[in-house]
């Protein structure tokens, strides 16, 4: 690949593109996050994507496969025992997981609680499974009147903490975070403690854009150790800090939204750096597969489509842009969680092949060893890259 001294690398969280083989393990035969999109809404529109071959990717019968494609294309498979966030991520990166981390389907332990109580110096309300915004709705009122912290988990590997804004502001929600970060380790050791600001009043409470996450640090070196080691910039936008703990990142910068995040993305992309632009994507997960909401997905998959054109049109000739995903969440099954699935993989830049069909890679830990090839970087990942495919 010649000339490569950027990668826009674009995780749209949660957009699985069918059922891995180990699916059945997880409940979830028969997910397909895009796919099913398409299918219940009627069809979607994705010409910019469709451009690069989304539609020619394996398994994706369902989209218009256009005259001339600009990109290359394939198919991702996870290795990584787990469905989480992190998983998928550091997977991304070059990092495999042999075990998941550890889940509470059950809620916590007394221990695990009483200790949480004694170092933050406040009680604990629910300590269940739920979603973020019925658990605020059934005990935002007594946590106002009490200062009890709200604790749940989830499917995923989470340590949930929802507090109102006027009750405990958000730099202390931030410092209570750290000390439950600091406490669940060993057997304990949960992907992330995640902060859950909200404000209103009862009957009427929402969450607020101060979420925050809190995550294990990863457990070896990942291509942004390596990048930043030859001294390129790391650039983490939206949650990808938190998901990395910060490790092996120059600059970060959170975001509101998919279109905030878009465009400082595209901020970081009109500036003069070399190395990696890693952008997370968010409420596809969040706002629409985690609330089975369908038409919602499918307009914000539409509404990232059309922000395309911007975010090639800011490409310098020795960018490469990828784009890609780190699990499902299918809208359209009764769960609410994640689903295990392949992801998409579109790459697109002026030094590298058109119409190159990637085929269904082993892992997702291909993408670091390509990554580490095109920066000249050597190959420790247990993946295989596909740097020679799509060189020019």
């Amino acid at each position: 690949m010649e000339n490569i001294n950027r990668a826009i690398l674009i995780v749209l969280d949660s957009v699985g593109v069918g059922e891995l083989p180990d699916a059945p393990d997880y409940g979830d035969t028969g997910s397909n996050t895009l796919g099913n999109i398409a299918k219940s809404c009627g069809g979607i529109k994705l010409p910019n994507m469709e451009n690069m071959g989304l539609g020619k990717v394996d398994g994706i019968d369902y989209l218009p496969v256009p005259r001339s494609i600009t990109g290359c294309y394939g198919r991702m498979a996870e290795v990584s025992k787990g469905k989480d966030t992190i998983t998928g991520h550091w997977e991304l990166a070059g990092l495999q997981l042999e075990y998941p981390f550890p889940t509470y389907p059950n809620g916590f332990s007394k221990e695990i609680l009483e200790k949480f109580e004694r170092l933050s110096g406040r009680g604990v309300l629910a300590n269940c499974v739920a979603s973020g915004t019925e658990i605020i709705k059934e005990y935002g009122e007594e946590h106002m009147r009490t200062g009890k912290l709200i604790v749940y988990t989830s499917a995923d590997s989470v340590f949930q903490i929802a507090a109102h804004e006027e009750i405990v502001p958000v730099e202390e929600l931030y410092r209570i975070c750290r000390i439950a970060r600091d406490m669940l380790q060993g057997e304990n050791m949960v992907g992330r403690v995640i902060a859950r600001p909200f404000t209103g009043r009862p009957g009427d409470f929402s969450r607020t854009t101060n979420r925050r996450d809190f995550s294990a640090e990863p457990t070896a070196d990942t291509i942004l150790d390596k990048l930043q080691q030859k001294g390129l910039d790391v650039i983490a936008v939206g949650k990808i800090e938190d998901i990395f703990s910060g490790k092996g990142i120059t600059v970060a910068e959170h975001t509101k939204s998919n279109m905030n995040g878009v465009d400082v993305t595209l901020k970081y992309m009109k500036e003069n750096n070399k190395g990696i632009i890693f952008t997370n994507l968010v409420d596809f997960d969040m706002l629409f597969g985690h609330r089975n909401n369908a038409e919602g997905y499918r307009q914000a998959l539409e509404e990232f489509d059309a922000r395309l054109p911007e975010i090639v049109g800011a490409m310098r000739d020795d960018d490469l842009l990828i784009i890609t995903a780190d699990h499902g969440c299918d809208p359209t099954t009764p769960s609410t969680d994640h689903s295990r699935e392949h992801v998409p993989l579109l790459l697109y830049g002026k030094n590298i092949k058109q119409d190159v069909n990637l085929g269904t890679r082993k892992t997702f830990a291909d993408l670091a060893s390509t990554i580490a090839e095109a920066f000249g970087i050597k190959n420790e990942f247990p993946g295989e890259s596909f740097h020679g495919l799509i060189a020019k």
